[in-house]
């Protein structure tokens, strides 16, 4: 395996993980930071992409995708909770690219979606809702169901539940281009020193 394409597996488990941890930042206190958000909200938008980096627009966009990969692989101060929603979406996308209908039914949501962000914004509610709606339409119907939790006024508001929704596709997203690089569950049972590695490398760099 090449040093380039371990990298590109980095960057798209920091994008799965940066969703994740969004889940739960919104599930819990009902905000984000814009940055991330807009940055996951985005790679669902970028089917046709030329390399791993322009999903993403860089290593900088994932910088809290990385810092959440680097404490869930290390030994320490694993949050449980972002691990049964990765590990969860992972576990889904494999039931999810074997079936068909249902990735066509994405791709065509997403081309919609993408009308609506020229008329509007990438992160307006009608296109989160769109979001929302594909996800709910497709990964939300297989089993098991990914179970949010979180603070319930949180949780019951409309909005936030869109946002949560459309970043668990953006989760899905990132799930699909990590094996679509060849990544697999066995790399990360047995490769998290280099997994771990590579990302506090990336870290140190953007931290520089």
């Amino acid at each position: 395996m090449s040093a380039h394409v371990h990298l590109e597996r980095v960057m798209a488990l920091a994008g799965l993980h940066q969703a994740t941890f969004l889940v739960q930042q919104i599930a819990r206190h009902g905000r984000v930071d814009a940055d991330p958000f807009n940055s996951s909200i985005a790679s669902v938008f970028t089917l046709e992409a030329q390399s791993t980096e322009a999903v993403y627009g860089g290593w900088t966009r994932v910088a809290t995708g990385l810092r959440t990969l680097a404490k869930q692989l290390g030994r320490r101060e694993r949050d449980v909770e972002v691990s049964r929603y990765t590990v969860s979406l992972l576990f889904l996308e494999r039931k999810l690219t074997r079936r068909g209908d249902l990735m066509d039914v994405i791709r065509d949501g997403i081309d919609a979606a993408g009308e609506q962000v020229e008329y509007f914004s990438l992160t307006h509610s009608n296109v989160l809702a769109r979001l929302a709606d594909i996800y709910t339409n497709t990964v939300s119907t297989l089993s098991p169901r990914i179970m949010v939790t979180g603070t319930p006024t949180h949780l019951n508001n409309p909005d936030n539940a869109n946002k949560v929704r459309a970043l668990l596709l953006a989760g899905m997203r990132s799930t699909v281009l990590w094996r679509q690089l060849g990544g697999s569950r066995l790399q990360l049972v047995f490769g998290r020193k280099h997994i771990l590695a590579a990302v506090e490398s990336c870290l140190e760099e953007l931290e520089a």
